[in-house]
């Protein structure tokens, strides 16, 4: 079986050395044909536009050895589906000179420090083109320019915000100079591959410097690939499109293919026969089932998309222990920064959405593609569409009224469903360590049964539904609740009698009675009585009270509690 490559983003490398690899190949021939000159992609995090356009510069560009001698790239097509291309696609392999950039490593905490991360890719790729200068092909005021770019000012030089703006303009053309240079050199336009463009706009907005580094953005894009003669064509990735912000302001002849296009539908992410292949070839088509479960869900056009990450991680992770479980492996790839906030600001109606969608229901919402960071809690249909084309929801389907598209959409696969659920979890639980318990814990203390119910429902009304079958929830829930209760320790699952009790509120005083609580869930409101006397005769049956005075306390009270979704009734045991 050969290597799985966890990680591997380098097209070259992966070739070398023989890792699995899914073919994408057919990639290069759908750029050309159907493509524009410029062509964005937007996907999800983690779906292999990296390792793409490290295979679509693999392909086209003409590279040499140290020798000087122009590489075969065919050894790094040998078998794949390209080859089988007619000969207009293959007669461009190794053809054209490419400038790569990625912009995903801009993720500082203030604007000018982010410009140098990325004027830094920026002189790596001058770097990687080195040749141009140390010969004389290009005139000598061209390659002094070009050798004064990968010399970037000092700190101390940037003093001022004259300084600054002038460093930050010097870059703001960079591409476009380098495209010229190596035009005039190889006599062949130049094809530019920008990964991740959108990484520094997300990264700025949550930073607070969104507005200046739109504007570095975009006046590198405009330079590059709108006014360049040189350019032959671009491929540029991102998970949104960004247009408000006259990201790519006049680029006629930009070409934007989403999650929700037909065409290079199958140019990312894997297929259900992908998927199944891999996991045939590793010998777990009996866990084809459980992948599916967990990281099926996309819709890309109209073919079933896996996340490629999730199933890369896992099949290795059960290749090398058999008996590894489904972990949500794209969930620790990125901060969620987005579902934590949504659900920590979401009011009534995002509440009662987030329930629907928990409990694996439907919502429809408008769609559009046009996205800003800037504006993405001005409203929530900006919201739900972030989400959408980010990978944390799924389309179901869609119709059109009058000028707009509506989709239903849903959460796509356990995986993400985790996510939610964590983010839930947390958030609820800040909920709780925010409330006034002394209120519940003088009820509890005084017997009032009404009075403990009101409490807990009416926290729980302000909740997400989660959880609602999860017995071990409303036992952690409850638990929590009577922490700080005056002179009382609560611990939970300790043996008494003959079992154990849910929990068990000890008194630090001889004379106070020990308290006993006894959980039980329902699924149906009318079913929670049933609920209360199953608790009762669990009490009885296990002689929970008999336990705790064996221990020597002098008195004993016990209470059974029935949870149903977002509402308790307590009633009190008597023998």
């Amino acid at each position: 079986m050969k290597k799985i490559g966890i990680g591997y983003e380098d097209y070259k490398r992966m070739i070398d050395d023989d890792i699995y690899y899914i073919d994408k190949t057919m990639l290069i021939s759908d750029v050309v044909e159907k493509g524009g000159m410029v062509t964005l992609f937007t996907r999800p995090r983690r779906f292999g536009k990296t390792l793409a356009l490290s295979m679509l510069r693999t392909f086209f560009e003409l590279e040499y050895d140290r020798d000087g001698n122009v590489i075969d790239k065919e050894k790094y097509f040998e078998g794949k589906k390209i080859m089988e291309a007619d000969e207009k696609i293959l007669s461009m392999m190794g053809k054209y000179p490419v400038i790569k950039l990625s912009l995903k490593s801009a993720k500082q905490n203030d604007y000018l420090t982010a410009f140098k991360k990325l004027r830094d890719e920026i002189i790596s790729e001058y770097k990687r083109h080195s040749y141009l200068w140390k010969n004389e092909v290009l005139s000598e005021n061209d390659r002094i320019m070009l050798e004064n770019l990968i010399v970037p000012a000092d700190d101390h030089e940037l003093d001022t915000d004259e300084k600054k703006n002038a460093e930050i303009a010097r870059y703001s053309t960079a591409l476009k100079t380098l495209s010229d240079a190596l035009k005039e050199y190889h006599n062949e336009n130049v094809i530019i591959l920008l990964d991740e463009y959108d990484v520094p706009l997300e990264n700025a907005y949550y930073e607070g410097f969104y507005d200046e580094m739109v504007g570095f953005i975009r006046s590198l894009f405009e330079s590059a690939l709108k006014t360049n003669d040189a350019l032959e064509r671009a491929v540029v990735t991102g998970c949104l499109r960004i247009s408000k912000e006259s990201i790519f302001t006049g680029l006629n002849h930009l070409k934007i293919n989403s999650v929700m296009d037909e065409t290079f539908s199958e140019g990312f992410g894997f297929t259900e026969k992908e998927t199944q292949n891999m996991l045939i070839d590793y010998g777990l088509e009996k866990r084809l089932d459980e992948a599916k479960e967990w990281y099926n869900g996309y819709l890309f056009g109209d073919k079933e998309i896996y996340n490629p990450w999730s199933v890369i991680s896992y099949v290795d992770s059960i290749v090398n222990d058999k008996r590894k479980f489904p972990r949500p492996f794209w969930a620790h790839t990125s901060s969620n920064q987005i579902i934590k906030d949504m659900i920590w600001h979401a009011d009534d109606e995002m509440k009662r959405e987030l329930d629907i969608l928990i409990n694996d229901g439907t919502i429809e919402k408008k769609i559009h593609e046009d996205i800003t960071y800037d504006d993405i809690h001005e409203s929530e249909d900006n919201l739900w569409n972030f989400l959408f084309f980010t990978g944390y929801m799924r389309k179901v389907s869609e119709r059109r009224e009058d000028k707009y598209i509506y989709l239903t959409m849903k959460i796509p696969n356990a995986e993400i469903a985790s996510i939610y659920e964590t983010q839930i979890r947390s958030w609820f639980e800040k909920q709780v360590k925010s409330e006034d318990r002394s209120v519940l814990h003088k009820a509890v203390l005084e017997g009032d049964t009404d009075a403990i119910e009101n409490y807990v429902s009416s926290l729980l009304a302000r909740s997400i539904s989660t959880f609602d079958s999860e017995e071990s929830f409303y036992h952690e829930f409850f638990l929590s609740l009577l922490y700080g209760t005056p002179n009382y320790m609560p611990q939970s699952n300790r043996e008494e009698g003959d079992g154990r009790p849910d929990i068990v509120l000890y008194p630090d005083r001889p004379k106070d009675p020990a308290i006993i609580f006894e959980i039980k869930t329902r699924k149906k409101f009318n079913d929670m009585e049933d609920g209360l006397r199953e608790a009762y005769n669990r009490i009885r049956d296990k002689k929970y009270e008999e336990g705790v005075l064996e221990d020597g306390y002098l008195g004993v009270k016990s209470y059974g509690i029935c949870f149903c979704k977002k509402s308790c009734i307590v009633g009190a045991y008597e023998k």
